[in-house]
């Protein structure tokens, strides 16, 4: 199975410009004819629904730290399938990596363009900046043994001097210039704790990807980019295992504004191992499916849904009548949050949870968790046996009030994380991949 044509969208630090233009990139091959493919690098979980508002396909997360590279290449090369060509956003700056050693990798956007052989499109975010802009540019071409720069976009442009300068910058590098993007006050995204609010929720999100496609389309050479595209790899089609063990034979996955943050290369992971997935929403009041054996409690936004979580007694007593029937119930961030007994929101007000984790949380004094985490299972369990190294990424600003019983994960130095209490567990961490 060969892959799309692809090329990475990088820069050399965070706010450059990559969702944007990406977004932009990809709608306006979508409105020339093409099938367009995405796929965002690192543990991100909003930018790939933004991608996938603009294509009306799948996009997939490839992470360098917490996969194996025979996974990065197969989720590279399935979600290129039948597509003309596969877009794939960055992470941070281009060089930038975990802070810590992974099993494979540390994660860098860099790294991953490399696993998939992939030249690299460089967006700058030109503001402040003259003939400077071809020394930065130079310097990321030259840097180590870095993948293949072939040429920026030069993002924020004030004015045709502007532009003139920076060009000028750019030919004395040799760096060719793929494209030049104006200032645009209409291109921004508003932001949430947790990074840009959530595609479903951005009534205008349609519009902002329309005005994106038509400033890439009027300003970058889209037929020379495509000419730069080259196919990933051919992975080896050995037998993985799922990333992380299916949670039951029927799973119920709870999905709505406040659980939405469920890794799509888990969920497949588990169709692929046989296993019968279900959604249902808390919000809605709807309870799991009485079939499942398994419920799953994504991260999300629960704090922003609290009351109507705390009042959502259909889905109270049918995740209870799952308890009592022996099912496996696993929760992450929001999800674990939702199986203590209270949260308290940024107002300072208490709700009541589902309560089968002695866990209090808050939002009242914001305080950032974020980063990779290397954890091992302190117990056997639905995800693995004990002693099993999960790599996960931690991403939140909720504080533990209160928390009391055995942990799920023992994590590096003697801490420890989550909480499991007969076939209840759950934690902080999302978990890309186990073993």
């Amino acid at each position: 199975m060969s892959g799309a044509p692809t090329f990475v969208v990088a820069a050399p630090s965070s706010g450059s410009g990559k969702t944007i233009l990406t977004l932009g990139l990809l709608r306006a091959f979508r409105d020339a004819g093409l099938a367009v493919a995405s796929a965002k690098i690192g543990p991100d979980y909003i930018d790939p629904r933004f991608h996938e508002a603009a294509t009306g396909r799948p996009s997939v997360n490839l992470d360098g730290w917490a996969m194996r590279r025979d996974r990065i290449l197969r989720l590279a090369v399935e979600a290129g399938q039948g597509a003309d060509i596969l877009v794939v956003e960055g992470v941070m700056g281009l060089f930038d990596q975990a802070a810590e050693p992974g099993v494979e990798g540390r994660g860098g956007a860099a790294e991953v363009a490399a696993t998939l052989s992939a030249p690299v499109v460089l967006v700058i975010d030109s503001s402040g900046m003259a003939q400077s802009v071809g020394a930065v540019a130079a310097g990321f071409r030259n840097f180590a043994a870095g993948p293949s720069i072939d040429g920026v976009v030069l993002n924020r442009v004030a004015s045709a001097r502007h532009e003139a300068l920076l060009r000028e910058g750019c030919d004395s590098a040799g760096v060719e210039v793929l494209g030049v993007l104006p200032r645009n006050a209409a291109l921004r995204a508003p932001s949430r704790h947790l990074g840009l609010v959530q595609a479903e929720e951005l009534p205008e999100l349609e519009t902002l990807i329309r005005t994106a496609a038509e400033l890439v389309a009027r300003n970058v050479n889209l037929d020379r980019l495509r000419s730069l595209a080259s196919a990933p790899p051919t992975p080896l089609y050995t037998a993985l295992p799922p990333p992380v063990p299916p949670l039951g034979s029927r799973i119920a996955v709870a999905r709505d504004l406040a659980f939405r943050f469920a890794y799509p290369h888990v969920l497949e992971g588990w169709r692929e191992a046989g296993a019968e997935l279900s959604f249902f929403s808390p919000l809605a009041d709807e309870p799991p499916s009485a079939e499942a054996d398994a419920v799953f409690l994504p991260g999300g936004y629960p704090e922003l849904h609290a009351g109507c979580l705390a009042g959502a007694s259909r889905f109270r007593e049918g995740v209870m009548t799952a308890r009592d029937a022996g099912a496996v119930i696993y929760g992450e961030c929001g999800g674990y949050m939702t199986l203590g007994q209270w949260l308290v929101d940024a107002d300072g007000v208490r709700h009541e949870m589902l309560g089968l984790l002695a866990l209090e949380t808050s939002f009242a004094e914001r305080r950032l968790h974020l980063g990779y985490r290397h954890a091992e299972l302190a117990a056997p369990g639905p995800l693995g046996a004990a002693g099993s190294v999960c790599r996960a990424h931690e991403f939140h600003y909720a504080a533990v009030v209160s928390e009391e019983g055995p942990p799920l994960f023992r994590l590096p130095g003697g801490g420890s994380a989550g909480l499991v209490r007969d076939f209840v567990s759950g934690s902080f961490l999302h978990v890309i991949d186990v073993g």
